[in-house]
Parts: C-alpha cells; structure tokens; sequence
C-alpha cells in the first residue's frame, strides 16, 4: 500500500481531536496544540535560506506554532563560536524575515527567541566584554577564560533599551510571538533569577522580588512595545536542581504568582539546557511532567513544555490532566517534522520517532547544519531539496538490489520503493536493523531500534519493494538481471587496537583474551572477573560497554587517551551523566592513557603526556576502537567490472558503514543519499552538490 493510500484510509480515533483545538495566546491564535520550542540548529545567522527552508517544511507539517533558535539581541551578547540567529540591528532583519514569511506560507504562527545571553556570551566575534549580575567568569560550555563584569543601573537602563528594539525589528520581520528568554542557564535574565550567578545587595538582588525585577521591567517592556501586535511569551527556568543554591520550584512559584497574568504565554524549560534536553540512555518520555505540574494553576495564561513526547496518548493526557496546554517539541519535531499531520489523519505507523541520541544538538556543538538520525532530510531541505516526506519518481524502471539491511540498507530500499523502484533488499540473518538492532540491546539504548522498526514498516507497505533472506555472492549478482547495486554490508570493530592514537596494530599476547564490542553485542562476555575496556572511540560505545560489563558483575577499568570517558558525547550534553554513572558503577576510569599492549595478566598502558608505562591487571580486554567495512563483495564486484555488461549491470555503490564507518545518523543519511541520486549525473565531486549561501561584500564603506 503506498503512503498516499494510507492518507487516504486513515482516521484518528477522537480522543486525540483535544490536541487539534485551537488556543489562544494573546492577540494571535494556534490552530492546534503542538508547538516547535526554540531550538538551535547550527545554521542561524550563516545559513539562512537552509534554517527557513527546514522551519517551513515543519508549518507544512502540522505544527501550529514555529520559533527560530534564540536570537542574539545585541553585539554584547555574542557566543561565538555557536552560530546562532542575530537581531542586533536592522541589517539582520531580512534574513529573519524570511524565516517568518516562510512559516507563514503554511498558516503557522512564527516565534522568535530574543536572548541576551549574558554571562553565557564571552564575545569573542564582538571583544566586548560580557555583562551580568555579579563579576563571574562567563558561564559558557567550554570554560573560556573570560569574565563577565557586573552590570550597573546605567548598563541594565541599557539592556531594555536593547530588548525593546529588538522587538520592534521582531515585529518589522514579520513574527507572531516574541520572547522574553529566561531559561536554561542561556538568558541574561536567569543569571539574575538565580541565586548562583546574583550575589547583588541592590534593588536587582538578594530576594526573590529584587531577583526578578529585571524579569518584570523587560516583560513590561516588551508589552508595551508590541501593544497587541504580537503575542508576548516567556521561556522560564522552573527548577536549577541545584537545591537552594539556584533557581527553586518556590521561587518560580513565587514568580509565577507575582508575574503569572504578565506574558501570555509561558514556556517552562528544566535546569539547564543539558537537563531539559537529556539523552534517552538518561531520560524517560515525559520524565520533566513532575517538576512542571501544578504551574498551571498559577497563571491564567496558556503554557507550554517539552518532555521528548512520541506518543499521542502521553500528549493527550498532558493537556487533559492539565499540565499543559500545548505540546512543545524540539527534538520530536525534528525527528519528524510532519508528526502533528500524520496524527491528525490517524497515520501512527508513519511517525519518525525521536530515539532521545541528541545528534541534532551535536550540530550546534560542532556548528554545522543540524542532523538527525532518524530524519535524514533535516537540514538538507534547501541545500540539497531533501524533503522527509516526498521524494522525486524513478528516473526508469530500473531494477536495484540493496544487499545489507541495515541502517544505510534499509533507508535505501525505502526510499528507493517510494521513488517507484523495483527493490530486492537481500538481508542474511532473519532480523533486520544491522547495528541498530544490535546497539538496541545494550543499556540505555533501546529507543536505537526504532531506526529499524520504522524502515522496516515502510518496506512492509511497499509493493515494490521485496525482502530476500539470504547472503548473496558476486556469482549470484552477477547472475541476475539487475540495474544497480547497493552495498550495505555494514563494518566490523578491529580487534587489533588501531583507532585515534594507535594507527599501527599494537602488541597483543594470545594468553589475553581480547574481544570487541561486536562481541559483546552478540552475548559473548568475557569469563574473567577483571576486564580493561580500552575507549579511543570516545563516542557512547565504550562507556556504554563498560556499564553493560559492571553490571554483568565484571570489575572493570575504563582506559582512555582522552581527559574523561566518551569524550565526544560532550556535543551530545550527556558526557558528565555517562561518567556519573560508571562511577557509581564503581568503574575505575583511567583517562589520559592508552593500552599500549597486552599480556597475559593485564595491559600495559602509556600515558599520552610522558609515555611513562604501567601494568594493569586484567584478565580479559576490550577494544573499542575503530572499525574496518566489511566491503569483500563490493570489492570482488569491482574487481569483476569486466562482467557488468553481460549482466546488463550498470552501478555498483557501496553505502553507508560499508562505504565509510560513522554514527548511525551518518549511515541513514548515506542510503538516503544513494536513493535520492540514483541515476543522476556524477562529477566525481568536481563541483559542490549542494547549494550554499555565500557572503557577498559590502562596498558600500
């Protein structure tokens, strides 16, 4: 059955008709209750039509309110090297303005964050230097050495003055909804909420009241500036968890009460951004409800939250129980940027399920356009006209066989069969979902098959495409009457130590046992008490191995070059509740060394610094370390190319893990790619295949 069918039969069952009310929200209206939260993107100021291309495709699919990623109101608040939106003077307006009239071609209402971010901004674009409400170093991801000097009342006089203009450029841009952005540890103004940042004695600190002045004045403010215009929203901090040192629920509580009827929108975030956006290895659907209820009760006005909602029945019950009145998404709406629809028209097997692995905020982190593992297109809906729901027809009637299903096999065969190919996606073992699967199986990454389960029940819905449970030889291929062949056979983890620090295979004494994380996915555990994981992959892998080993009952010593376990999972804000937990686990981290070799009773490892070598005890090692394809039959297909025209055999491609190992994210994006270029020119990457925006030079000075 194609989707366009399904679109056709589906209904939703009437209890979900609550989510598609419409809601008042000062002088505009939502045409339903899902609402895409401000969230970053890693495109901003320097990808412009690429940021409004990716916000339309989400008001095309359903979501009644869309806001950009916060908005940068002034030079004084720069947080280079993020690439975020900027408002700071009228030149910054069009590229904005285009973000609103993009959200409005599909009947949404636009929103934008405007953020001064304070003492989270170190200005190194602007050298200005920072503001906030004490003389602190700046409160910023990556500990800059930078100090934000205390604001006086001629500099806050200033700040107001600041946010009122940024308003009226908001409003000349066309935006529906401005915010007053206290939230997440980001805003200038919760740095003044909170109790860790503001030691002030003046009128602008100690009591809740002084604290929340400067909320109050810029709230006031922004009012009066948009006078009706537009709708006044405020993104709050409801909890810093950090006990009475930081923001409390009694001090929102005390805000919202003083200031509930104020904006008429309320936004409540968790703690920091790495608290209100966790990682589902950490994290539940929902888990943020019981910090959020009852808040409600406090405000006559509407209010939104997040919680990484996937399901429509959890959604239901958060307005029905009235924790919320609208379903605010981030991560969700990324996933799937067509959820509200596909829940409106009762398509529930269709739904892109967020799985909680945070490689959309690593593309902040890293400043690159957004990405997403299960959605393939985000980011890539102007530069390269990707689109999460429809793709091109088949340029022939060309036969493709993808042998490998899974992550890059799978999202090739489906798409492929959505163009309207002839698909064979021959898959030796019984299950699909290649690594997807496996990793599933590991602690804290269930949600990883969702990756599977989807691709899976799109190719079950698909007449053209056709499943083949088998392991197919060049001799096989060879033999059969196809046009194109897609290799996707996946990679293996070396089991010789090469990685990051070592690229030559290190010493390895037989009497060790050595195994890699292939193996312990399969279920072989070592038989030893101690075991040395060896981590120079620094992504989740090692330390996920490391939990799944103690709690297996294993003593186990974590060996990495880097400073701290899984290094990278920094991009993904989850590295400090990765080595939280292996401590509590009682896993000896040992970071800045390498193993250096094995032997009989342990490792030797070598620190990264001095060199200098010490034995650790072991009676089992695992390599987490890098990993070869597993591209013998594309090899041998190349080898034979002499053959092809016999066998009428026009391409054949190796993709994803088997072309190039990387995340899961990057394996669904290359089956994407080979089904969206399926016979389409190649230069051989003699020119740049996608498009791009490039700075023209002002002359005008």
């Amino acid at each position: 059955m194609s989707v366009e069918t399904v679109r056709e039969t589906a209904r939703r069952p009437p209890r979900y008709d609550v989510l598609f009310e419409p809601v008042r929200i000062g002088p505009v209206t939502a045409r339903n209750r899902f609402f895409q939260v401000p969230h970053c993107n890693g495109m901003g100021y320097r990808d412009v039509s690429a940021h409004a291309e990716m916000r339309k495709v989400k008001a095309e699919g359903g979501w009644a309110v869309i806001c950009t990623e916060q908005a940068e109101i002034h030079y004084s608040s720069d947080i280079t090297p993020f690439i975020e939106a900027r408002i700071w003077d009228d030149k910054d307006v069009p590229a904005l303005a285009l973000v609103a009239d993009k959200v409005h071609e599909h009947g949404a209402l636009a929103g934008i964050e405007l953020a001064y971010n304070g003492m989270n901004g170190p200005n190194f674009y602007s050298r200005t230097a920072p503001m906030g409400p004490a003389h602190l170093p700046v409160a910023t991801f990556t500990t800059d050495p930078v100090q934000a000097r205390r604001m006086d009342l001629d500099d806050i006089a200033d700040l107001r003055r600041w946010h009122r203009a940024a308003v009226r450029r908001s409003i000349e841009a066309g935006y529906d909804l401005v915010y007053v952005y206290a939230g997440h540890a980001l805003g200038g103004i919760h740095h003044f909420l909170s109790r860790r940042y503001n030691d002030r004695t003046d009128a602008y600190g100690g009591s809740a009241e002084n604290r929340m002045r400067l909320l109050r004045e810029i709230l006031e403010d922004t009012l009066e500036e948009a006078a009706g215009r537009v709708a006044v929203a405020c993104r709050i901090t409801v909890d810093e968890l950090l006990g009475d040192e930081g923001i409390t629920r009694g001090d929102i509580e005390e805000v919202i009460g003083a200031l509930g009827d104020l904006p008429d929108l309320w936004d409540f975030v968790l703690g920091a951004w790495e608290d209100d956006s966790v990682t589902a290895r950490f994290g539940e659907e929902a888990e943020q409800e019981r910090y959020v209820r009852g808040l409600k009760a406090l405000t006559s006005k509407p209010v939104v939250g997040v919680g990484r909602f996937t399901s429509a029945d959890t959604m239901v019950r958060m307005v029905r129980s009235g924790v919320l009145d609208l379903i605010g998404a981030a991560r969700p709406s990324i996933a799937d940027p067509y959820l509200p629809r596909k829940i409106e028209e009762g398509r529930f097997d269709d739904i892109r399920e967020c799985i909680g692995c945070n490689i959309c905020v690593a593309g902040d982190f890293t400043m690159s356009p957004i990405r997403c593992t299960q959605n393939p297109t985000m980011g890539e809906e102007w530069r390269r006209g990707w689109h999460p729901e429809r793709i091109r027809p088949r340029a022939s009637e060309a036969k493709v066989l993808v042998v490998g299903g899974g992550p890059a096999g799978l999202e090739a065969a489906q798409a492929l069969g959505h163009r309207g190919y002839e698909v064979i996606l021959a898959e030796a073992s019984h299950a699909l979902g290649g690594r997807a699967a496996a990793e599933a199986r590991l602690p804290g990454l269930a949600s990883y098959v969702r990756v599977a389960d989807y691709r899976e029940a799109q190719i079950e819905r698909l007449r053209t495409v056709e499943r083949a449970q088998s392991e197919v030889s060049a001799d096989e291929i060879l033999g059969y009457d196809f046009d194109h062949v897609a290799v996707a056979t996946g990679a293996r983890w070396r089991a010789d130590g090469v990685g990051r620090h070592h690229t030559a295979p290190i010493p390895l004494d037989p009497a060790l046992p050595v195994l890699t994380p292939d193996d312990l996915m399969a279920g072989r555990l070592p038989e030893g008490e101690r075991v040395v994981v060896f981590d120079d992959d620094h992504y989740y892998m090692g330390g996920v191995l490391a939990e799944l080993l103690a709690r297996a009952g294993r003593r186990v010593a974590l060996v990495t070059p880097a400073h701290a376990v899984s290094n990278w999972t920094l991009a993904t804000m989850e590295q400090h509740r990765i080595q939280r937990r292996l401590l509590e686990l009682e896993v000896e981290i040992v970071a800045s060394r390498a193993v250096a070799a094995t032997v009989a009773d342990g490792v030797l490892t070598r620190c990264v610094f001095t060199d200098r070598e010490r034995h650790l005890p072991a009676d089992a090692a695992v390599l987490v370390t890098a990993r070869l394809p597993e591209d013998a039959l594309y090899r041998e297909l190349l080898e034979r190319r002499a053959e092809w025209d016999d066998a009428n055999l026009r391409t054949v491609q190796a993709v994803g893990d088997c072309w190039s190992p990387g995340t899961i994210a990057a394996a669904v994006w290359e089956g994407r790619r080979y089904a969206e270029e399926l016979e389409e020119p190649t230069d051989r990457g003699d020119t740049v295949p996608f498009r791009r925006e490039v700075t023209g030079i002002d002359r005008s000075s």
